[in-house]
């Protein structure tokens, strides 16, 4: 036996304001190429190490490259896609404390969504040193230990989808971030906090998200939460909880009562601020569940079923698909 309890608070969103004026939306130049078409992934030749990939990706890009080294993220669209269409669109970020993972935690997601018209993205982003562990990535000069260089890729490869949101057949208003556990907080990071910005990106091509698509999301990173020994006195620059404000993007929140990570507490207090600024903000708590518990493979995919119930019926609330929300 097992509870779902559902908190569904929900309004209608004002989404005027979410993305920035006309001009940060639509796919422009690259300043130093020249190039407008998108630079898609090599699949030959030399390269550098290959990440784990997603089993589900139709395509895959290079947003990035940093100190040599190719960022990619990986895309898929319905089988009746074309670029001149406006469709809607969820761009995931990997879970793994923000030192470990990989694109492809969210295939089964993706399949889905992509089902229900919407086009889907997964990133590869840097990672951190593991606290135990001399730091291994040659992208990284620096012995920051907060999520900066994570942060700076999420905004960076959302810049890079709306602007070539021409090409990719994608609505730029209408972009979602997803995300579980710190790649939960890079998705929330993107529908809540500005700065932290790559400081080679365009800036203006808005790196805000639209919606926020949050799977036991560790989103409060102030004294008490998860990530402060990261980010210490500094907290106010990375948690999402702490920079709440009346223009952020609506959310939904799937979090299980017995998560050892996120705590119920932090998710309602979440919501409450969102709803005292007049934000649309879902939690659906889940009885008995544990930190990860949305993951395809976890309990043969009975978490995953709910939840991506309450999804489709959080997206089609907000009018981003036509279908029928699953039962």
């Amino acid at each position: 036996m097992f509870l779902l309890i559902t908190i569904c608070l929900f309004q209608v969103p004002n989404l005027d304001g979410q993305t920035k004026s006309g001009s940060d939306l639509n796919p422009k130049q690259d300043r130093r190429s020249g190039k407008t078409q998108l630079e898609q992934e090599p699949s030959t030749g030399k390269s550098n190490k290959k990440p784990r990939t997603p089993k589900y990706a139709k395509q895959s890009y290079v947003y990035k490259k940093v100190n040599g080294r190719n960022l990619s993220l990986y895309v898929n669209q319905p089988p009746d896609w074309k670029p001149s269409d406006q469709r809607a669109a969820a761009v995931f970020f990997h879970g793994g404390g923000w030192v470990g993972g990989a694109p492809g935690q969210f295939d089964e997601h993706c399949k889905h969504l992509v089902q229900l018209g919407m086009v889907t993205v997964q990133v590869q982003y840097r990672l951190l040193g593991r606290p135990s562990k001399k730091e291994a990535d040659p992208t990284i000069s620096d012995p920051d230990k907060t999520p900066t260089r994570c942060i700076q890729d999420a905004k960076s490869a959302l810049r890079w989808v709306r602007k070539n949101a021409d090409t990719l057949g994608i609505d730029p208003s209408r972009i979602a971030a997803g995300g579980g556990s710190a790649g939960g907080h890079l998705a929330a990071f993107l529908g809540t906090t500005d700065g932290t910005d790559d400081p080679h990106d365009d800036r203006t091509i808005s790196a805000r998200a639209n919606a926020m698509l949050l799977f036991n999301p560790v989103y409060n990173n102030g004294p008490g939460g998860w990530g402060t020994a990261r980010v210490g006195n500094r907290y106010q620059e990375f948690s999402p909880a702490h920079n709440i404000t009346k223009d952020d993007a609506p959310a939904i929140v799937f979090l299980g009562t017995n998560d050892k990570l996120v705590s119920v507490e932090t998710a309602k207090q979440f919501q409450q601020k969102m709803r005292d600024h007049g934000i649309v903000s879902e939690l659906c708590l889940y009885e008995g569940a544990e930190h990860g518990f949305f993951n395809y493979q976890r309990d043969d995919g009975k978490w995953y079923h709910l939840t991506i119930a309450e999804l489709d019926n959080f997206l089609f609330k907000l009018g981003w698909t036509a279908a029928a929300p699953s039962k």
